[in-house]
């Protein structure tokens, strides 16, 4: 094949390519490029894991259909306004100029340009003015996280409108599937043995492979629980610990408690993520973190959180600042220590040196986690890693142990047995000063939150104890190099957990405690069996009485109401080792 413009882009552009990958395409980017050439397609959907570079491929494909004259004009299609000008500057860097500040008022654009990065929004306020430019000149259409076409029935109709007409039509995304039934434009669907239709990418490069191809980094993720205490409308005073089961309420409420930045809980997560990245820059000078906020007022208040922790400003990013574009920009650059946002980064926005995540956000999409844990895995050198710290929520620790499971988008899904509702955090978070909130008051108030370390969870296994915020135990997570190949990583985190285990065996058998009453001690083991079926239960999606049966059926005994202390606990120790295996 021809040498053409982008064959000097690196594999990982904006940043420099992965180690062992530098000068050509990486492995998956040659794969999928050649059978791209093979087939000729008018359409082709690529699913390539975030920070695999997307980016480079896609443009490497574009000056070769460019150089060979089979299509005349480029219309790139993103989610947000930063997505264009970043599109824009890499397209620029191979000599392909794109126009991101193009508006539908204009009709047209300059001549000096070979076509415009628009967003799914424009696109769908004025879609015959988009078709009659893809009319005009044989004209390829990238569309970014193809998946955001469905988020509205106007964004779909206006997507294929515009765009029926297209010579070629190239989709990528990071995450194909969606929450929701809207079908994805462009993209074919097949129906399964259950007679469910699932999406069906052309090429797929999820992140498994990705991380033995060294393309990505190993996520570390550190859950952390803790108690909540809050005062409801009625002025009932409720008090919760966070990782232990809840009701669908109680959690969705414990849950707003933790991120409210009135709370100690944050605070202290956010002080054990700063520790964190100290210890990531040993190996990685210039790692950053990211605060992930669910609106306005509390990103700000979570900066101010980060200046008392750190000493130092944090960079806040907020969406409708028209600035935001200019701020993502210069943190990329920068080696400032913290950048907080909301939404605004959770998807596509490049900042490879961002190493360390807080997720303070009650999302709880599989596809805006998926996302939001993308901007920590782009690979800049063989064994960088990237840490996340999260709420104890089974619904966040079933996503994290589920980081290499590949997902298709399903149609006619049934709705889940069990779980979160994303609805009830929705209202949970909402501000008092929405016009859809009846009266001024809050659903409560926070009244005291306190955090605990509770685990590790990495490569679908868990490791850890529990320990107190600054504790030794915790520091042995905390304190993991920032320099780690993926099996290191879980080498010593099976190490840590076992020095752990050996020192409280020992300490207790030098301070032996006085025992809890046997009813005592029973509750106390039936809650924890609970709560780790649930995350089992997210994790692999069986029901939790098939999962309780399996472990009665592996252990023996009576069911749960009636077991033995002693029984419950090898149940207990059972699905732990389950959790600690590799999937």
């Amino acid at each position: 094949m021809s040498t053409f413009a982008a064959s000097h882009l690196s594999p990982s552009y904006p940043d420099r390519a992965a180690w062992g990958t530098a000068p050509k395409l990486r492995a998956w980017q040659q794969e999928a490029f050649d059978l791209y050439f093979r087939r000729e397609p008018r359409d082709f959907l690529t699913v390539a894991t975030p920070g695999a570079g997307k980016t480079t491929y896609a443009l490497r494909i574009a000056s070769e259909l460019l150089a060979n004259g089979v299509i005349r004009a480029i219309t790139v299609v993103t989610p947000t306004e930063h997505l264009k000008r970043q599109w824009a500057d890499a397209a620029g860097r191979v000599g392909i100029a794109i126009d991101p500040e193009f508006k539908n008022s204009q009709g047209a654009t300059s001549r000096d340009y070979v076509g415009v990065a628009v967003t799914y929004a424009q696109v769908a306020m004025h879609p015959a003015l988009h078709r009659a430019r893809t009319e005009a000149r044989k004209t390829m259409i990238i569309f970014d996280e193809i998946h955001h076409a469905g988020d509205a029935k106007s964004w779909g109709d206006g997507v294929r409108e515009a765009f029926e007409p297209a010579t070629r039509r190239l989709q990528l995304t990071g995450t194909p599937f969606r929450s929701d039934d809207n079908p994805i434009p462009f993209v074919g669907y097949e129906e399964d043995a259950e007679g469910l239709k699932r999406s069906v990418a052309d090429y797929s490069y999820g992140y498994g492979p990705a991380l033995d191809d060294g393309v990505v980094r190993p996520v570390i993720f550190l859950a952390y629980s803790g108690e909540m205490k809050w005062r409801t409308r009625a002025g009932d005073e409720i008090a919760a610990t966070l990782g232990t089961p809840l009701t669908k309420d109680q959690l969705s409420q414990a849950w707003r408690a933790a991120l409210d930045p009135k709370g100690d809980w944050i605070r202290q997560v956010m002080q054990a993520a700063d520790r964190r990245l100290t210890e990531v820059r040993r190996g990685v000078p210039d790692g950053g973190g990211l605060v992930i906020a669910t609106d306005h007022e509390t990103a700000r208040a979570y900066a101010r959180h980060l200046r008392n922790i750190t000493g130092e400003g944090a960079t806040v990013v907020l969406s409708d600042d028209p600035g935001a574009s200019k701020k993502i920009k210069q943190f990329a650059a920068s080696q400032d220590r913290w950048l907080v946002a909301v939404r605004m980064v959770s998807e596509g926005v490049d900042i490879p040196r961002l190493c360390v995540g807080v997720y303070a956000t009650s999302t709880s999409t599989p596809l805006f986690f998926a996302q939001a844990v993308g901007r920590f895995v782009r690979a800049r050198k063989r064994g960088e890693t990237a840490s996340v710290f999260l709420p104890s929520v089974p619904t966040l620790m079933g996503l994290a142990n589920e980081m290499e499971v590949e997902r298709d988008h399903v149609l006619n899904k049934r709705p889940p047995e069990d779980g979160l509702d994303d609805s009830l955090l929705e209202q949970a978070n909402r501000q008092k000063d929405q016009p859809d909130v009846l009266g001024d008051e809050l659903p409560f108030e926070t009244m005291e939150t306190s955090a605990t370390f509770d685990r590790v969870l990495f490569d679908g296994g868990e490791f850890g104890t529990g320990a107190e915020i600054g504790s030794a135990e915790e520091e042995d997570f905390i304190g993991l190099p920032g320099l780690l190949e993926p099996d290191q990583v879980a080498t010593l985190l099976r190490k840590r957990q076992s020095d752990q285990q050996a020192k409280r065996r020992q300490g207790a058998a030098e301070e032996p405690r006085q025992s809890p009453a046997p009813h005592e001690q029973i509750a106390e083991l039936r809650r924890e069996l609970n709560g780790l079926v649930g995350a089992w239960n997210h994790r692999t999606g069986q029901p939790h009485g098939v999962i309780h049966a399996e472990l009665r059926r592996a252990c023996g005994g009576p069911p749960i109401a009636q077991a033995t202390a002693e029984q419950i606990q090898e149940r207990i120790d059972l699905i732990r080792r389950w959790a600690s295996q590799r999937r």
